[in-house]
């Protein structure tokens, strides 16, 4: 519990490359971090070979799909030098997808997860460059053939755990909350730590990590409706009130 002098502490899961950006909005808002990556962003087993020879023919595409942040950070740079008026058009699966791409995206689906990406997508003949993780699910290149796409579907890049130190954990145990941001966040998390580890509330970023959380038995107190960064910020904000007067480093988990 957190008093008047205190700042709720909130455990981020998200790998240590990636984890600035929500740890430092949540600071600005009033929670004190405890940073437990339990995941880091590789490249693929290839080394990202596969990629690099898609995006250096990445005119020649129709579409590029991306389904994650971390897929659009690894093309970013491929679409900005895209000749005017020969890119792709661009569809992602949501807000944080498109923010981390950071330049014009053709399709952003009401619903953030792969099958609202599928619906919303036109049916078709050309090419489409699919690019999404190791292990991503199949729905979207499954669904996109089913529209009459060919599509090269791309290794962008792999999630493998990562264990934390015991005392980050026990840390973690004793904060107000914990966001996950990945259905990987969540398996290696409970892996790494244990069900007894999380604190009373959890937080997921959307409809897919939170299947997943449920899947494995936790009990997800708050969906982010905006599957973004922000969008987790303003769903902490509605069931743990922060306390922005408290000075860094004053919640339970210091």
């Amino acid at each position: 519990m957190s008093g008047p002098d205190t700042r709720p502490g909130v455990v981020v899961t998200r790998s240590a490359e990636q984890s600035q950006g929500l740890a430092s909005r949540l600071r600005e808002a009033g929670y004190d971090i405890v940073e437990v990556p339990v995941i880091s962003i590789v490249d693929a087993a290839d080394g990202g070979a596969a990629l690099v020879a898609a995006l250096a023919q990445l005119e020649s595409y129709d579409w590029l799909v991306l389904t994650s942040p971390n897929g659009a950070q690894r093309v970013r740079e491929a679409v900005q030098r895209c000749a005017e008026g020969q890119r792709p058009k661009v569809a992602v699966v949501g807000p944080g997808t498109a923010e981390n791409l950071g330049g014009a995206v053709d399709l952003v689906p009401t619903r953030s997860v792969g099958e609202g990406l599928v619906e919303a997508f036109p049916a078709g003949t050309g090419r489409v460059l699919l690019v999404q993780a190791e292990a991503a699910r199949p729905v979207v290149g499954d669904g996109l053939r089913a529209l009459g796409w060919n599509v090269d579907a791309v290794v962008g890049y792999r999630t493998i755990p990562v264990s934390p130190p015991g005392e980050l954990v026990e840390r973690a145990a004793r904060s107000a909350a914990v966001v996950f941001t990945s259905g990987s966040t969540v398996r290696n998390y409970l892996a790494a730590a244990g069900m007894d580890a999380l604190p009373p509330v959890v937080v997921s970023i959307g409809p897919v990590t939170t299947g997943v959380a449920e899947s494995l038995g936790v009990r997800v107190r708050i969906t982010a409706p905006v599957h973004n960064l922000d969008g987790v910020v303003a769903a902490l904000r509605s069931v743990v009130p922060p306390n922005p007067a408290a000075p860094p480093g004053s919640g339970l988990d210091s």
